[in-house]
């Protein structure tokens, strides 16, 4: 339950029994997700353990901050379907364009699991010195991108407390 506290869950239900905040993410029925979880349980600990893994947070502040991470999912669908619509004007067929974006996402995002790189390693890994990669994250992705990014999750975050 987003945004609601444990106190306010246990004075919701009227008890003093042990309450544990999650975040649950899709690929957890995939056992490929790990799950924040607040206070640690271990039965809890245990369960999303099978399911992923887990990944017990001290206090409800930093578990809002991984909430409000969790919020940025669909902003990566919409960005890759704005890739896909861009390419459809550009006369692919839509179709193609979704197909080869799926494709293309699928298999950056399988580097994702080697987690001896940074995320600025694998960046690095996939951009040529003044490259296309390079030259679209550093014209798109500038600091004023980057600066609205953080100040939506700090919006988001302030809502969250």
């Amino acid at each position: 339950m987003t945004g609601v506290a444990i106190s306010e869950l246990r004075h919701t239900l009227g008890t003093g029994a042990p309450v544990v905040r999650a975040i649950p993410l899709p690929a957890a029925r995939e056992r490929q997700s790990v799950t924040v979880t607040c206070p640690s349980h271990p039965a809890v600990d245990d369960l999303f353990g099978h399911l992923g893994g887990t990944l017990p947070v001290a206090d409800e502040a930093t578990l809002n901050v991984y909430q409000a991470l969790t919020a940025t999912l669909t902003t990566h669908y919409w960005y890759l379907a704005t890739l896909t619509a861009w390419a459809a004007r550009q006369g692919i067929p839509a179709e193609d364009a979704d197909r080869y974006v799926r494709g293309l996402f699928q298999g950056v995002g399988r580097a994702l699991s080697d987690e001896t790189r940074s995320l600025h390693q694998l960046a690095a890994d996939h951009e040529a010195p003044k490259g296309a990669n390079e030259r679209i994250r550093t014209t798109w992705f500038d600091t004023a991108n980057a600066d609205a990014l953080g100040k939506a999750l700090d919006a988001l975050l302030s809502d969250l407390r």
